[in-house]
């Protein structure tokens, strides 16, 4: 098993090109993760869809990516990596280019539905493709060149959709793919190598049931997660259903995998205290990147009335920032500095981050106002993802690795899920609650609120209203200001509500192992 590990380390120029096959890969799939969502309004239009159908489009690959990323470590067994990786490559590329031709909203679904299936193999299989490709002392490096394609992805997909959309048209958004797709299965048939982890399974011997469970539990979870807060999450029968069948699902998936000889998905390789500790992690981290580069370009639009092109772009310092912080992490693992200590710092500069945008948001904050906030962002990313992702993986080697990249990208995904789903719920009814509370204030008795009254009723009796139009006007005003700042405030309070959680991870980076608190350490164990 030690040699056939040994035996996929690679050297120069093939590492290189394996690194930006694997890289350009898991980009492919993160982006486009993000990449509709500037997209929704052209697509409804075009299609004739209704809201509620439009949200299929992301609610589908959702679905698809998290199901499926728990499979790939068995898969790739099952078909051989190369195999597999070369196949999901394909799988993805031709379903973006049905995608750009749907002619009607639920083919565009179904065909979301397949890329989404080929872009989540993708993403966990780039990942350990990468950690496999390095000598164990350097997969802190590894895991920091893989990760600027992570933490690059969420916010290049806004801006480079709203550029195709604004430029060309929404199937552009699909298109951009191909090219990518077909360059990156010609490299993975010539350089990928699949590693020899045991023979392949009868069909009698695969884990049938358990792909259902799973299907069952992470399917219904996704669905919930997506349309609660739309639906009135346990008031709706659907979305109460589909709870108590997830729940199910996964109560029956874990004696299935606990019991079963050839699990679908191998949870006993959660008795690897880093791994446990690095998920837990892992899925906070999803929660806070997939979270914030969901609410930024939303407030920025709704509230600052920001364009989608110029929302998605103000992200871009964040994500330089983690960029170019990812190889002196790498670099920082390599020589021995311990991974707590970076947890901790990353941890909490995301605290600060938060805070920070706390404190500057109102319904006049600029652009100007976010760049500082957002740089801190961007080395707070930097400071958690390889170290987290490292972590999880240290003291796993052999087939055991793929098992574990696969739980981390679950848990990274639906950590954003959760994320989402919460931050939309969170905002929703904070908004209610601080606009009831604004109300009080609002008195017809007030001198000041008569003389603002009086001033927008001026203004708009000057635009040619007549008096009882332009009081009627001024009301209305009014009342869109309350419930303006009343979203503001409930903005406010869900970055206090981030930077909170994010503190309240540092004690369990305590939890580390010390073997593992280093890569050198690691590799002199091993």
């Amino acid at each position: 098993m030690q040699r056939d590990e040994n035996d996929l380390v690679e050297y120069g120029f093939r590492r290189v090109i394996i690194t930006i096959t694997a890289i350009l890969c898991a980009l492919l799939e993160i982006v486009d993760t993000t990449i509709v969502n500037v997209a929704l309004n052209d697509m409804r239009g075009s299609l004739g869809a209704s809201l509620t159908e439009i949200a299929w489009v992301i609610t589908a690959y959702a679905i698809a990516n998290v199901i499926i990323i728990p499979m790939t470590s068995w898969l790739s067994k099952q078909f051989g990596r190369r195999n597999y990786f070369a196949t999901s490559i394909i799988i993805f590329t031709a379903a973006s280019f049905l995608c750009g031709n749907a002619d009607n909203i639920w083919e565009l679904v179904t065909f979301r539905f397949i890329q989404g299936l080929g872009g989540g193999a993708l993403l966990v299989t780039a990942q350990t493709i990468i950690t496999e490709s390095y000598p164990i002392a350097k997969r802190g490096m590894a895991q920091a060149i893989y990760g600027m394609g992570i933490i690059v992805g969420p916010t290049l997909g806004p801006p480079l959709g709203g550029y195709l959309v604004d430029n060309y048209s929404w199937p552009y958004i699909f298109y951009i793919n191909l090219p990518i797709g077909i360059l990156a299965t010609f490299l993975t048939i010539l350089y990928v190598r699949s590693p020899k982890y045991g023979s392949k399974l009868k069909a009698k011997q695969v884990d049938w049931l358990g792909i259902f469970l799973l299907a069952m539990f992470i399917g219904s979870l996704q669905f919930v997660l997506e349309h609660g807060q739309q639906d009135d999450w346990f008031e709706d029968s659907v979305i109460l259903s589909l709870s108590i069948a997830s729940l199910f699902g996964l109560i029956l998936f874990i004696w299935r995998e606990l019991t079963y000889d050839n699990p679908i998905v191998n949870l006993r390789v959660l008795k690897d205290g880093n791994l446990r500790i690095g998920t837990l992690m892992t899925f906070i981290l999803g929660f806070g990147l997939y979270g914030s580069t969901f609410i930024i370009p939303i407030y920025t639009q709704s509230i600052l009335g920001f364009t989608a092109t110029d929302a998605g772009l103000m992200l871009i310092p964040s994500s330089i920032t983690t960029g170019i912080m990812m190889p002196f992490i790498g670099k920082m693992l390599q020589n021995g500095v311990p991974q707590k200590y970076l947890v901790t710092a990353g941890f909490s500069i995301f605290f600060i981050y938060s805070l920070w945008m706390f404190l500057v948001m109102t319904p006049d904050t600029g652009t100007e106002h976010f760049f500082w906030p957002l740089v801190v962002r961007g080395v707070g990313l930097g400071l958690l993802f390889v170290p987290i992702t490292t972590l999880s993986l240290s003291t796993l080697k052999g087939k055991d690795i793929g098992d574990g990249a696969a739980f981390t990208g679950m848990t990274r995904q639906l950590g954003g899920s959760f994320g989402i789903a919460i931050i939309t719920t969170f905002i929703a009814r904070t908004t209610q609650q601080h606009r009831v509370d604004l109300l009080p204030n609002i008195s017809a008795i007030n001198f000041k609120v008569q003389e603002r009254i009086h001033g927008l009723q001026q203004l708009f009796i000057s635009k040619g209203y007549s008096f009882n139009e332009a009081l009627d006007k001024a009301y209305k005003m009014l009342d869109f200001t309350v419930t303006k700042q009343a979203t503001v405030l409930s903005y406010m309070d869900v970055f206090l509500f981030l930077g909170v959680l994010f503190l309240i991870c540092v004690p369990f980076v305590l939890l580390i192992r010390k073997n593992a608190g280093k890569v050198g350490e690691i590799s002199n164990a091993h």
